[in-house]
């Protein structure tokens, strides 16, 4: 079996079969042929869904533009957020707890969503989920840069998360449709990869430039034209998809986007002391999610594959890949915050004052590409892990000191250099380790629990933010260091089979 993972920082993408389809590999998928392929005139090869026509041979280098570009806006919108809080906090009058649910809003469904994306693409065709994602994410951005409340904007925000989980896995499967031969696609996905790594590393200086000229709401703004330009780019038949007949458990679904998102209340609640609420979230959450394990006992397409989660080398994958997008998110979110409050830098100055954590993820991928291909990657995750641990106590003893920029750009350095070791490696080895018959399951696995573990960075690490005490900032900048600190030595210490 061929998968394509995603080498990238943001690393969203789940593993593909050659076929284009996405998602677990355990379950028979029969795929209906389109008929295009013979008004097309190739119907030996246009409508077999291992090889793109003529016409998709000569259109590849443009659909492969536009669905980086693709990808590039949904991690773009990611990461451009992060500068523009203190902005949007003054704007809309909102707490630390209201910023997180600005955020979280976001996360909670593309990480929940994530689950059953890809038998979504698989069902209804990639290049039809893709494209409908990429509209909704646009006219979603523009809705944005006019809410009138925060409320609109976190309602809004959960709609551009739905939006990008249907982007992402049909994103690989479009590229695996596009370039059938193993080689190829290979190269596809490092320029895939490559796209994505710049989005992460401009996002803060854009967010910050853009807020600088024009306000938080100009940072939703530049995603329409985005998404119109990969709508158009996208629109030939070189990536049409076959649909399939995969089924989609939504009440499951619904369960595990409940739970998530009832915890992820419970934690900003108890940021703001709001003990009552805490327990009210936190015991409906306990009954979401003994209703989605019920549901998933039942159900003749599960979410989660069980035998997925037997491989001792897949849990301790996952939770390395939760503790890392806990830090790299959580420090993005508490961050911009400290930087302007207590170093009273603005928009654009904040956005530059990342470029040690961000510019590694655009630079680094290469050489943990080639450390895996060499030896592994139990290497440079391990090594990573250690780097995350090194960075997250740097910044905590800046913030608990108050030091300056000098001693917290070290700590952001590490910090992104060991995001970009572990990501690119984390979804060979977890794919690898994955049973036999699991690995497209295993990768959207991985990506959901990535997206988790963002979800519960912003709300914890923001609940310490927002207590009020001067040592909360360096408390929550410390907590990633611990999950990665645990997390690594748990990896290294279980052998992947």
């Amino acid at each position: 079996m061929t998968t394509a993972e995603s080498p990238s920082p943001g690393g969203y993408g789940a593993a593909t079969r050659p076929d284009g389809h996405t998602g677990r590999t355990g379950h028979a998928t029969r795929t209906e042929h389109s008929g295009r392929a013979e008004h097309a005139g190739h119907p030996s090869r246009a409508g077999h869904p291992g090889h793109a026509g003529p016409v998709g041979r000569a259109g590849r280098p443009l659909a492969l533009l536009g669905i980086s570009l693709g990808y590039f806006m949904v991690l773009l919108d990611m990461t451009v957020l992060s500068v523009a809080e203190p902005d949007l906090a003054v704007s809309l009058r909102t707490s630390v707890a209201g910023l997180q649910w600005a955020t979280t809003g976001y996360t909670v469904v593309f990480g929940s969503l994530l689950l059953t994306a890809g038998a979504v693409a698989d069902r209804h065709g990639a290049h039809r989920v893709f494209r409908a994602g990429v509209a909704v994410f646009g006219l979603g951005s523009l809705l944005c840069a006019f809410a009138p409340a925060l409320w609109a904007l976190a309602g809004v925000r959960a709609v551009l998360g739905a939006a990008a989980a249907a982007c992402v896995p049909a994103s690989m499967a479009m590229i695996a449709r596009l370039y059938p031969e193993p080689a190829r696609r290979a190269r596809a996905v490092a320029t895939w990869a490559a796209v994505s790594g710049a989005a992460v590393a401009a996002g803060p200086v854009a967010g910050g430039a853009l807020v600088e000229l024009a306000g938080w709401r100009a940072i939703f703004l530049i995603n329409v034209p985005l998404a119109l330009l990969v709508l158009a780019t996208t629109a030939g038949r070189a990536v049409a998809c076959p649909r399939g007949e995969r089924r989609v458990d939504w009440t499951a679904q619904l369960a595990a986007c409940a739970t998530l998102a009832l915890l992820t209340d419970a934690l900003i609640a108890a940021g703001s002391a709001s003990w009552a609420r805490v327990a009210v979230s936190a015991a409906a959450a306990v009954l979401a999610g003994a209703a989605f394990v019920l549901r998933e006992r039942r159900s003749p397409a599960p979410v989660l594959d069980p035998a997925l989660l037997r491989g001792r080398g897949v849990r301790t994958g996952l939770a390395v890949g939760a503790a890392v997008n806990f830090a790299l998110t959580g420090d993005l979110f508490v961050l911009p915050l400290l930087l302007r409050h207590d170093h009273h830098l603005g928009p654009v100055a904040s956005g530059l004052a990342f470029l040690p954590l961000t510019l590694p993820f655009a630079l680094n991928p290469p050489l943990t590409g080639r450390i895996t291909a060499r030896r592994g990657p139990r290497a440079p995750i391990t090594a990573g892990a250690a780097l995350l641990t090194a960075g997250g106590a740097v910044l905590g003893w800046a913030a608990w000191t108050g030091a300056g920029y000098g001693v917290l750009a070290p700590g952001l350095l590490l910090t992104g250099f060991g995001v970009s070791f572990v990501l690119p490696a984390l979804a060979s080895a977890v794919v690898g380790a994955a049973p036999e018959g699991t690995a497209g399951s295993a990768g959207g696995v991985l990506n959901a629990v990535r997206q988790t573990g963002a979800t519960f960075g912003v709300a914890a690490m923001g609940a310490l933010t927002g207590l009020g005490s001067p040592a909360g900032p360096a408390a929550a900048l410390l907590l990633p260091a611990v999950l990665c600190a645990v997390a690594g030595v748990w990896f290294a210490r279980v052998p992947a089979r």
